[in-house]
């Protein structure tokens, strides 16, 4: 899947493509360079999913925990500031990654080794005021 913006209002669709494009998924790890929007994707993912809690970055937690619609859980985890793998597993990174509920990742790359063996990775780019959303499963 892929699908260039040029104004965030159309944010929404991008989420609800990719919604729509991985129906069975859970798991989406989202790369990109600072500031190109993987929060504010992963915001509109959260409101599309039903959550009605404040949805922000976990850069200093590491993990924040939302319900969805139907009070299943939705984490989302912020890596900037891991300086090792061995944190992620002192949050217990494994009991988030194969739950089966909703997980969102961002600076994924920091904990790339960790990942499961299916995930739907997602790249943003930034390209001349435009965002390009790649995503496809591993």
């Amino acid at each position: 899947m892929k699908i260039e913006i040029s104004n965030i209002d159309q944010l929404p669709a991008v989420a609800e493509a990719l919604l729509g494009e991985f129906p069975g998924e859970r798991f989406f790890a989202f790369f990109g360079k600072m500031g190109v929007g993987k929060t504010t994707l992963i915001k509109e993912l959260c409101r599309q999913l039903g959550v009605e809690d404040n949805v922000s970055s976990p850069t200093f937690a590491i993990v924040n925990e939302y319900s969805d619609r139907v009070g299943e859980p939705v984490y989302h985890f912020d890596f900037y500031r891991l300086k090792s793998l061995a944190e992620a597993y002192d949050i217990g990174y494994e009991e988030y990654f194969y739950s089966g509920s909703w997980c969102f990742t961002e600076w994924t790359e920091k904990i790339e080794p960790l990942l499961p063996e299916h995930y739907v990775r997602v790249d943003i780019e930034e390209r001349e005021g435009t965002r390009i959303f790649t995503a496809n499963t591993i």
